[in-house]
């Protein structure tokens, strides 16, 4: 079954499914990320490329506009040569603050241990190997 690009459910009932169809928003590897970037004001799309980091223009292409068409981002196109294209987030996109700012004290507190750990764990078991 294909379910790229399409939705899970075509109904969210309580009480999980709130949280499942947050993530369905802005889950993905570079969405919150994006937004995260974008809490600090707008930003023509090679800043943001620079500041993500690692993504593929096209991947950032995408996920922008499907943050776009979710109603948390909106696309500033400037009528210049060469054209000028800038990103901010929409006030529904600004909602996200508090949620992304206790992502980003969580991993700060939690993530990197975790991570830390769990690639001491795989070192380990490749040498027992």
């Amino acid at each position: 079954m294909d379910t790229k690009n399409k939705p899970r459910h075509t109904s969210y009932v309580l009480p999980a499914c709130p949280v499942e169809a947050t993530l369905e928003l802005i889950g993905g590897k570079w969405k919150g990320i994006v937004l995260f970037y974008l809490l600090d004001g707008r930003l023509r799309f090679s800043e943001l490329k620079r500041k993500v980091g690692c993504v593929t223009q096209r991947m950032l292409t995408k996920q922008l506009r499907e943050l776009e068409a979710s109603g948390l981002v909106n696309r500033i196109v400037y009528a210049e040569v060469p054209p000028r294209v800038e990103y901010e987030l929409t006030e529904e996109g600004k909602s996200l603050t508090p949620v992304l700012k206790s992502l980003k004290k969580w991993g700060e507190e939690h993530a990197m241990d975790l991570i830390a750990d769990r690639q001491r764990t795989e070192v380990s078991e490749h040498a027992s190997e």
